[in-house]
């Protein structure tokens, strides 16, 4: 498969290289997520719920997974840097688009900010004399310094950053198990508890801790966002983003399930963002306790890293078709053949916003934008796949319809799920968003680049 780009809005020449395989994608997405993803938000999630953590956890599952085959779908007939941002404009309206786009740089924005504050909080458990300031300015610096490297640079550590997580996470899972079976014997490892207790779950605990557990998810469309840097993007983006939504779902069900078992009093963590630790101590004592905390920071710098990654390419996306400066945003480093000056305004952001923020309220800003562009994307792949012209003879109400509908209803249920002040912010960008295209939009613009795909 080959791309050719016009040169006359290309500029300097410069293109994305196309370096990354399914695994790649793979990896980039489990680490942007985490394979620990359900972990920093163990104990609010727990405590919201009632105890029915692992409930939540696979209902965001269900509403995620159904949205990662819309955005999959979208990568096969759009397979260009800006992910929603593209699918929303192309098939539904520009201006859309443009919100949808903004939108999810409050997303991607925050994704780097709210690993900083994590990997921040870990550190303070582990090394409490050491400013909480020094650590912001640290994880700043490595996220940007990795990301200047080049996007294989990138692959290469999360491939490396994976592999340790998925380590001290089967060394939780054996030890939860040898620890259950010791106390409980075998009959102590199946139980409902953890999915459901008559007369104690309550519906309404359940609808607001999944708009929290929703958070192990987030990211998974930041796979989309390099799709011009994917050999073969028309099948392996759509793989990739189904794969990366059902390993994590299981991997984390799994996490919640015996740490539920293993802690069932929700009610009496001593920290509720560094749970997960003590529940790790309580099973494999103090060596445990510390690789938990090494490998949250280790996830916290793959994520951040990551997420920075995937804002600095939406931004170059935006910028490329001019819907923000494209001399800064749509610039390329002749180098590496990565935005570098977006990479660069990304890390002043994360440091900026790590120190005004808690990690509670990020995440709940997160869900905001990425409900939003989730939304946006199942609608248009409604439009795409069923809606469209010429589609009569291939379109089938299942598959083109009932399933991106199915997924806007369970993304806008769990949006309205979310906390009032996390409205409030979104609604306060959402407006600086009109005020700015609306400025834009009477400049005079050049038309939009054209990318095409052939075999």
């Amino acid at each position: 498969m080959t791309s050719s780009v016009d040169s006359g809005k290309q500029g300097d020449g410069v293109k994305l290289k196309r370096v990354l395989s399914l695994s790649d994608l793979v990896f980039y997405g489990i680490v942007l997520i985490q394979p620990i993803g359900a972990v920093p938000l163990f104990g609010l999630a727990d405590v919201l719920s009632q105890g029915h953590i692992v409930t939540t956890i696979l209902l965001a599952m269900i509403a995620m997974l159904i949205t990662a085959i819309s955005y999959g779908r979208m990568a096969t007939v759009h397979p260009v840097a800006g992910s929603a941002y593209t699918y929303v404009g192309e098939c539904l309206h520009p201006t859309l688009g443009f919100l949808t786009g903004w939108a999810m740089l409050l997303d991607y924005f925050v994704i780097p900010i709210l690993n900083t504050i994590y990997g921040a909080i870990s550190l303070n458990r582990l090394f409490p004399d050491v400013p909480y300031t020094a650590w912001v300015i640290l994880f700043a610096i490595v996220i940007t310094w990795l990301n200047l490297l080049g996007i294989k640079s990138t692959a290469r550590t999360n491939n490396v950053l994976l592999f340790v997580m998925y380590a001290v996470v089967f060394a939780f899972l054996v030890l939860a198990v040898r620890f259950i079976f010791h106390f409980s014997g075998v009959h102590g490892l199946f139980t409902s508890a953890p999915f459901y207790t008559p007369g104690t779950t309550s519906v309404q605990s359940i609808a607001t801790a999944t708009s929290l557990a929703a958070l192990t998810y987030i990211g998974f469309d930041g796979i989309t966002t390099l799709s011009e840097e994917a050999i073969n993007p028309r099948k392996t983006v759509l793989r990739a983003t189904v794969l990366v939504c059902v390993i994590t779902g299981v991997v984390s069900a799994l996490q919640v399930y015996f740490a539920q078992i293993v802690w069932p009093d929700y009610k009496s963590f001593p920290q509720l963002e560094t749970a997960f630790m003590d529940v790790s101590r309580r099973v494999g004592g103090t060596n445990l306790f510390l690789a938990m905390g090494v490998v949250l920071i280790l996830a916290s710098v793959g994520s951040g890293l990551s997420g920075q990654a995937g804002a600095a390419r939406l931004l170059y996306g935006m910028g490329r078709d001019e819907a923000l400066p494209r001399k800064v945003f749509g610039h390329l480093g002749a180098k590496h053949s990565v935005p570098t000056y977006n990479i660069l305004f990304i890390g002043v952001v994360t440091r900026v916003g790590s120190l005004f923020l808690n990690w509670e309220k990020a995440a709940e800003v997160l869900n905001f934008g990425a409900f939003l562009a989730f939304m946006g994307v199942n609608l248009a792949a409604a439009k795409q796949f069923y809606f469209g012209q010429g589609n009569a003879a291939t379109r089938r109400i299942g598959r083109d319809l009932v399933i991106p509908v199915l997924g806007f209803l369970f993304c806008l249920a769990i949006w309205w799920s979310l906390p009032t002040p996390a409205k409030l912010v979104g609604t306060g960008w959402f407006v600086l968003g009109v005020v700015y295209w609306a400025f834009m939009s009477r400049r005079p613009r050049q038309a939009g680049l054209s990318v095409r795909f052939e075999e």
